[in-house]
């Protein structure tokens, strides 16, 4: 017989194949109900029950079964949820997505280390432990989306961590990006993203771009998507339709229609991002999945109105520049005009959340360091 499938996953549930009559019980010619017996497992305490039906009499000298050499069908759950972080006690800030196929388990972009005790409550609440996952999928390894990686390793170090070859060296060693990242929040890393541990080599997954993963029966195509980091991908679910995009397509939170880029330093690169939305429009998603926050519905419409205004962000950038007397009012009056703009869209308690989710003055800081970098290499 065939090895049995072993019954994984807590609730998880099998049903005997109805053509495993005649297997088990070859010396008998009569023709036993389909539903020979329900195995319902618990992985929790890995306790079973069988419940047997009434055969016919003619029957009713059947040998014993070895039941563990049964062959089984699995009725996973095949889902894509989404895993409000709560960051800063915020709902609907950071989104990380809990994919789960055939008992496989994975988690794209788990957040800061400072919303690790959440990310635990979330999947708890859906029975699951960090012990359940397999894999962890990074579109790239910003603070706010991956921060959380290397102690969920330390606490489940069979997981497979996939992150493009730019971002794996600071996964390994994140000490240069820690050490970026406190010029950028001096006095509140700790707090906006809590303990950031490094993740060991032999847990990483190496990727390119142009790779297939197989996440139990989910497949996954992986494509370069930088231009918000040099180190960003994107990932497509082809079955359900759905593009993980992290931050190439900007913030959008779930409930509104306005999109705003999030660019900050050191890395922006407007040309090289209008060659990313291409490979997204490219695959036609039915649906995009954004970081910041949740689903997008219309995704031609929504990069279309993303590219316009990051290019119009860049202007105003570039304006402010030659003008501005000072860095400080610089960013003072991107910010304004930056907020000004939002407000035009969105009442004033959405607004303030928008400017909190994709850091105002971050995004100006890194507008500013792109055209300054072109302005350097075009003289």
């Amino acid at each position: 017989m065939e090895k049995p499938e072993e019954a994984t996953g807590r609730g998880a549930v099998r049903l005997f194949h109805n053509s495993l009559s005649v297997q088990l019980f070859p010396r008998f010619s009569c023709r036993l109900p389909g539903r020979v017996a329900l195995l319902i497992v618990r992985a929790a305490d890995h306790e079973s029950r069988i419940r047997r039906h009434n055969f016919p009499s003619r029957c009713s000298q059947l040998p014993t079964v070895n039941f563990p050499n049964v062959r089984y069908t699995s009725l996973h759950m095949n889902s894509i949820t989404t895993l409000d972080d709560l960051w800063m006690g915020r709902p609907r800030s950071i989104a990380a997505g809990l994919l789960e196929s055939d008992g496989h388990r994975a988690v794209i972009d788990p957040g800061p280390g400072s919303t690790l005790d959440t990310l635990r409550q979330q999947l708890q609440a859906r029975g699951i432990g960090v012990g359940d996952l397999d894999a962890i999928l990074l579109t790239h390894i910003h603070l706010d989306h991956a921060g959380a990686t290397g102690a969920l390793v330390r606490e489940n170090p069979r997981l497979a961590v996939y992150v493009h070859s730019k971002g794996a060296p600071h996964v390994i060693d994140p000490s240069k990006l820690l050490a970026s990242a406190q010029r950028l929040w001096p006095n509140d890393l700790q707090l906006l993203f809590g303990e950031v541990l490094p993740v060991p080599a032999e847990n990483l997954r190496i990727l390119e771009g142009g790779e297939n993963l197989t996440l139990g029966s989910r497949k996954l195509e992986v494509v370069y998507t930088p231009g918000h980091a040099s180190h960003h991908v994107s990932y497509f679910d082809k079955g359900e339709g759905v593009a993980f995009v992290g931050d190439t397509a900007g913030v959008r939170i779930e409930g509104n229609s306005f999109v705003m880029p999030a660019t900050p330093p050191p890395d922006i690169d407007l040309g090289i991002w209008d060659t990313s939305f291409a490979a997204i429009l490219e695959r036609k998603p039915a649906r995009l999945f954004l970081t910041h926050f949740g689903y997008s519905e219309n995704p031609s419409e929504h990069i279309v109105l993303f590219r316009e205004r990051l290019h119009r962000w860049a202007a105003l950038t570039a304006e402010i520049l030659r003008t501005a007397a000072s860095d400080s009012a610089a960013i003072d009056s991107f910010m304004s005009a930056a907020y000004a703009e939002i407000s035009q869209y969105l009442p004033a308690g959405e607004a303030d959340h928008y400017a909190f989710s994709a850091n105002l003055n971050l995004s100006f800081l890194g507008l500013a360091r792109y055209l300054r970098k072109r302005a350097t290499a075009a003289s």
